[in-house]
C-alpha cells in the first residue's frame, strides 16, 4: 500500500454517510439490566473463580475503551497486561500486603499507566491541528504534559473497567503498590508511569464485601 494510500486509510475523508452518522439522533437510554451491569450491580472483586481470560479477550477489550474520548485525542494510557507466572512473580514484591493474594490468585492483573510523552503522537492522533504538539514540549510545559496525561490516563482506566464490565469480566481495581517499584520493573527506560491497578477475571462472590453506601444527591452535587 502506498503511503497516500495509507493516509487515506487513517483519515478517510469526510462523505455523506458519515456525516449523516454524525447528525443521527441520539440513542435510546440503554436497558436497566445492561445499567445493573455496569454500575448498579457491579463490584469491586476481592477474590476469583479459576477461570482464564484469553489474549482474544483482553484484545477484544482493548478495542472496545479505546473509543473513550480523551483531550485532543491524546490517548495517554498504556497498559500492561501480566497474566504469566513470570510476571506475577514481578509483580508480587510490588504490591502492599493487603493485595497479594487476590491479585496472584486474579487471571489478569493492568497495570494502567500514563504516559507524560504521549503529546509526541499527537501529530498522528489530532492531524486537524498541527500545533497541539507544541503546547506540551519544553521543560516549561512539563508540568501541563504530566497533569494532562494523568488527568486523561486515568479516564481511560475508568473505561477500560466499564468495557470489561459490558463484556462479562469482572473488575477490581486498587492503589496498593509501591509506584516505583512498578514503574521499575514494568516501565523502566519509558517516559510512562503507573497509576493504579486492575485485576479482571470471574469474581468468586463468596469473597465479596457487603455492599457498602454512596453519597446522595444533595451531599455531591449542585446545580447552578
Amino acid at each position: 500500500m502506498s503511503a497516500a494510500a495509507r493516509r487515506e486509510d487513517e483519515h478517510p475523508p469526510t462523505t455523506i454517510a458519515t456525516v449523516a452518522a454524525m447528525t443521527s439522533p441520539a440513542p435510546a437510554p440503554l436497558a436497566s439490566a445492561v445499567l445493573d451491569t455496569l454500575f448498579r450491580h457491579a463490584r469491586t472483586q476481592n477474590g476469583w473463580l479459576p477461570r482464564p481470560v484469553s489474549e482474544a479477550s483482553l484484545r477484544e477489550l482493548y478495542d472496545l475503551w479505546r473509543w473513550g474520548p480523551t483531550a485532543a485525542n491524546g490517548q495517554p494510557a498504556r497498559v500492561v497486561f501480566v497474566m504469566t507466572p513470570e510476571g506475577k512473580a514481578r509483580l508480587r514484591p510490588c504490591l502492599s500486603p493487603g493485595n497479594v493474594d487476590k491479585t496472584m490468585g486474579a487471571p489478569v492483573t493492568a497495570v494502567i499507566g500514563y504516559d507524560v510523552g504521549f503529546h509526541e503522537h499527537l501529530p498522528r492522533l489530532f492531524p486537524h491541528s498541527p500545533s497541539a504538539r507544541d503546547g506540551f514540549v519544553g521543560e516549561h510545559n512539563i508540568p501541563r504534559a504530566e497533569a494532562s496525561a494523568f488527568r486523561n490516563g486515568t479516564l481511560q482506566g475508568a473505561y477500560l473497567m466499564i468495557a470489561a464490565r459490558a463484556l462479562g469480566l469482572d473488575c477490581g481495581p486498587m492503589s496498593g503498590f509501591d509506584h516505583a517499584a512498578v514503574d521499575r520493573e514494568f516501565f523502566a527506560g519509558t517516559s510512562i508511569r503507573s497509576n493504579f491497578l486492575c485485576n479482571l477475571g470471574y469474581g468468586d462472590p463468596t469473597k465479596l464485601f457487603g455492599r457498602l453506601p454512596r453519597l446522595s444527591f444533595e451531599e455531591c452535587c449542585r446545580v447552578v
